[in-house]
């Protein structure tokens, strides 16, 4: 899976968590949840609906190391067989 599918993915699990959100304006760069203005509730569901799409989990400790959008998607790509 390229680093642009896994891109896509994420917004595609992202959307339904965040509808009112432009996830054209999220800036690979920029701290997601506070971007999105998610609570840890989210960040969670949207953790959970990723391992459901992509097949890898992402454990409480790692939380930390996932801020940005592309902090996930390298996250991933690392992860994904």
């Amino acid at each position: 899976m390229t680093e642009e599918q896994i891109k896509q993915t994420i917004l595609r699990v992202l959307q339904p968590i965040t509808p009112e959100a432009d996830l054209d304006e999220l800036a690979a760069d920029e701290d997601m949840q506070e971007a999105l203005d998610i609570d840890s509730f989210d960040v969670l569901t949207f953790f959970v609906k990723l391992y459901e799409e992509l097949g890898v989990e992402i454990p409480e400790e790692d939380y930390g190391q996932i801020i940005t959008l592309n902090d996930l998607i390298g996250y991933l790509a690392a992860r994904i067989d």
